[in-house]
């Protein structure tokens, strides 16, 4: 693509790159200037136009755009309309975003012109929910280069929707008074935007045995704990009782604040997980994103949990009982 101004009898054909005023109105940026514009900029005195103008192989910023998006859009995407060398990938329902970084990458290190954006890697989605746009930020691009961020570019986006239906949560009550309803209803609240169904809420002392017969008889096909006490190491109350009910601690703690006390678990092949109290509040934690991707059907272990510290440093929750910049 050659840019720059020309003399405007040699316009015609070539793309405006600015937009100009002319008699009744205005020229957009991004027209192909026919006669009847050429006309309409010479009769408002002009004699030269910056305009841009395609060479053999070029493609046209709405067109790249669109076979771009095409390439990267995987399962459970959908694209917008393209406009002015723009197509936004939208997710068709609940879950969390599928992107392959690398080829992310791959593509827009293959011409500057050829862009992608995308949300954060595993970033939970709504329904119609933006995961990704793609921008030509030229009026065409070579073909050969958008043939090859095509290819670098393939199927790296997805999106990955909720594969658990149900789940059940325990809460566990250390007898100072706390409602159980703001866990279950903040909970259940985190619980439907994923579309899982909140089958049962029980409260139980706070003491192994009877935290391990309710983990036991849970029917959910994920199994939440709150205890009313923070769970502060992996032989406390909560990963015992796990263990009594013969189920099994996968991982304890996490690098990401707040929610550093959450804990992994597994009833035969039912995901356990232990919540910090930071999740009593609506606000983001470590724990949101481990309920998200088991959800999601999304492998989560150990070194998933531990590579969340890039990043992991969360807002803090207004009701933190000691919040960072408290010393002592």
């Amino acid at each position: 693509m050659r840019f720059g101004p020309v003399p405007l009898d040699q316009a015609e054909g070539a793309v405006l790159a600015h937009s100009l005023p002319v008699a009744g109105g205005r020229l957009r940026k991004g027209k192909l200037l026919g006669p009847a514009d050429i006309a309409a900029l010479a009769a408002s005195g002009l004699r030269e136009v910056t305009v841009a103008r395609f060479e053999p192989g070029d493609v046209a910023e709405d067109a790249a755009a669109l076979e771009i998006a095409g390439a990267v859009a995987g399962p459970g995407l959908e694209l917008q309309p393209v406009g002015t060398g723009r197509v936004n990938l939208l997710a068709t329902g609940p879950g969390v975003a599928r992107i392959d970084a690398p080829r992310v990458d791959a593509l827009n290190a293959v011409d500057p012109a050829i862009t992608l954006a995308t949300v954060p890697r595993w970033q939970r989605m709504d329904p119609r929910g933006m995961l990704a746009t793609v921008k030509i930020i030229a009026y065409a691009v070579p073909g050969a280069a958008l043939a090859r961020a095509c290819v670098a570019g393939q199927r790296a986006l997805a999106l990955a929707p909720p594969v658990l239906a149900t789940a059940s949560l325990i809460q566990t009550d250390v007898g100072l008074g706390m409602d159980p309803d703001k866990g279950r209803d903040v909970t259940e609240a985190r619980l439907d935007r994923l579309g899982v169904r909140l089958v049962e809420a029980r409260v139980v002392p706070h003491r192994e045995v009877p935290l391990a017969e309710a983990l036991a008889a849970a029917q959910g096909a994920i199994v939440l704990i709150l205890t009313g006490s923070a769970t502060s190491d992996a032989r406390d109350v909560a990963p015992a009782a796990l263990q009594r009910a013969a189920g099994r601690l996968v991982h304890f703690g996490m690098p990401v604040d707040p929610g550093n006390l959450t804990f992994l678990g597994a009833l035969g092949d039912r995901p356990v997980l232990g919540l910090p109290g930071s999740s009593r509040s609506p606000a983001l934690s470590g724990s949101d994103w481990v309920l998200e991707r088991l959800v999601c059907g999304v492998p989560v272990g150990p070194a998933e949990i531990m590579a969340m510290g890039v990043g992991g440093l969360l807002k803090e929750i207004p009701t933190r009982p000691r919040p960072r910049g408290q010393r002592g």
